[in-house]
């Protein structure tokens, strides 16, 4: 009999997470507020993590948990409540002896400012802003469980559905700075779905991943190639992004779990999904 794996919070990512499991045999269970009509081999259920009464119903004999939820909003309180409350109401109504693995997708943004250096698993967690510094708390927590929790700590993700900075370009409202550099991190989205995939399945990984692509680029090298490659208008000289902290992000410990992006340059992945030129 197939493992039992609960996408818990199945958006975007968590969809193209569930049919690289279905393809490899595992039994899919997938939740989501509002979950879609028509028979499909995911198995979809209706829960609500901040609702501890809707999770009631899960089903038993839950083995592995990619933990993906979206926020309601970009606010505090809503990111503490999936990252937060809502990892705990889930936790509390699993079985934790049959649980063995849980993927929590954490963000880079537990890092801080970091200039031109390499960023890795080994660099001091330093949140700038709340997202960080929830997702961190997150993390701690769930250090102390009995199962295994893995968070895989994603850079910026791009893909078919996350084109708003190139709806920003076409407009002229993107900004980079240009006399002091800014490091950009970015991760497309079925590369994030392969990582999670992988790390659900991987013998004996790391507590840690950072989730980013080969290339770590200036943002401002990011945006003006990007910008030619769509006919935008060229990107002005401006601040960095605030609370977000210049790094260059690493995945050598990715890599050497045996994972490998299919689209090692962002540039190359947004040429792609653009039908553009690099």
């Amino acid at each position: 009999m197939s493992e039992r794996i609960l996408i818990a919070g199945c958006g975007d990512v968590g969809e193209r997470v569930a049919r690289l499991l279905l393809a490899r045999g595992y039994e899919v269970y997938a939740m989501r507020r509002h979950p879609p009509e028509g028979t499909d081999a995911i198995r979809w259920l209706q829960a609500d993590l901040t609702r501890p009464e809707t999770l009631a119903a899960l089903p038993g004999g839950i083995a592995r948990v990619a933990f993906l939820p979206t926020p309601d909003a970009r606010a505090p309180e809503a990111y503490r409540a999936v990252f937060v409350d809502g990892l705990r109401n889930l936790l509390d109504v699993l079985d934790e002896t049959a649980l063995r693995r849980l993927v929590f997708a954490s963000s880079s943004a537990v890092y801080g400012e970091h200039g031109d250096a390499w960023v890795d698993e080994t660099t001091p967690p330093a949140p700038l802003n709340f997202n960080g510094q929830v997702m961190w708390e997150a993390e701690q927590w769930l250090a102390g469980k009995p199962f295994q929790a893995v968070a895989l700590r994603l850079a910026g993700l791009y893909g078919p559905r996350h084109l708003q900075l190139i709806d920003r370009l076409r407009a002229g409202q993107v900004r980079a700075p240009r006399t002091q550099q800014h490091w950009a991190n970015r991760i497309h989205v079925d590369d994030a779905a392969a990582a999670i995939a992988h790390l659900l399945a991987l013998s004996n990984p790391h507590s840690v991943y950072v989730g980013v692509d080969d290339t770590p680029l200036p943002l401002n090298v990011l945006y003006d190639d990007l910008a030619r490659m769509v006919g935008a208008p060229p990107v002005a000289d401006g601040p960095a992004p605030a609370n977000v902290g210049s790094k260059r992000l690493s995945n050598a410990r990715l890599r050497a779990s045996g994972f490998q992006v299919h689209w090692s340059d962002a540039r190359d992945g947004y040429a792609h999904l653009l039908g553009a030129a690099r």
